[in-house]
């Protein structure tokens, strides 16, 4: 790995990419053929996530990831209030264990897994790999891709259709931007793994509305261009040259 890494470090970062999505898609396909939502992704997720951490810490790139305190006050990014919006809701219609036990258990575990492991290779092995040369293709790279490689879920069995496999991918690739922003202006990966790690695993508690789907999505789009899009236009201004 290491090896690698110093011959390359886009190519590190994509094989990364690669290797996440297709063993994801593969162990999915596993637990759904064992019969327990996430079993065997949640093994996958953590052995990842292990390795990818203690490799990190090991060749002291610690700091260059983001594992330390961010070099701003939160009050800077509004104490991450828009973040906390956007993962509460999942809990608005109400808290309903979606998969029962063990169900629940494995599928908490694999998203703060990937809550992790999606920060550490999109923020911070593919946005670090290209900031050096350009940061704004870097800024915008990370975001996109991010946001695309959800595209796996209309073909994992996840049961979602091509609209909401759309909307899924403009709402990944909007926190995409948001959470490179926050990642290169403080330094720190931590804000942006703990928001991506609740948001995902709240969604084992999301209980099901009776609102019509249509109207629930038109909302949530309405949610994303209020919260999400002012949130990354504050950003984007707040950070300018000349703001600082």
């Amino acid at each position: 790995m290491t090896k690698l890494y110093r011959k390359s470090e886009i190519t590190f970062a994509i094989l990364w990419i690669v290797a996440y999505v297709v063993l994801s898609s593969l162990a999915d396909q596993l637990s759904e053929s064992i019969g327990i939502v996430k079993s065997a992704t949640a093994a996958l997720h953590i052995v990842m996530s292990l390795i990818l951490f203690f490799w990190i810490s090991k060749n002291g790139l610690s700091v260059k990831y983001g594992f330390c305190r961010s070099k701003l006050p939160a009050k800077r990014f509004l104490f991450y209030i828009p973040l906390a919006v956007i993962a509460s809701t999942s809990l608005w219609n109400g808290i309903s264990p979606r998969f029962g036990f063990p169900g629940t258990l494995f599928y908490v575990i694999s998203m703060c897994c990937v809550g992790f492991l999606e920060e550490v290779i999109f923020r911070g092995l593919l946005f670090r790999a290209m900031e050096k040369d350009n940061l704004k293709t870097a800024i915008i790279v990370s975001a996109v891709t991010f946001g695309l490689g959800h595209i796996v879920n209309l073909f994992n069995g996840s049961g979602r259709d091509l609209a909401s496999s759309a909307f899924q991918i403009v709402f990944a690739i909007m926190v995409g931007f948001v959470l490179v922003l926050i990642f290169y202006r403080g330094g720190s990966l931590v804000p942006c793994i703990l928001f991506h790690s609740v948001n995902n695993a709240l969604g084992a508690f999301e209980a099901e509305g009776t609102m019509d789907p249509k109207l629930e999505m038109a909302l949530n789009a309405a949610l994303i261009i209020v919260v999400l899009g002012g949130y990354l236009i504050y950003l984007v201004r707040a950070f300018s040259k000349k703001a600082e």
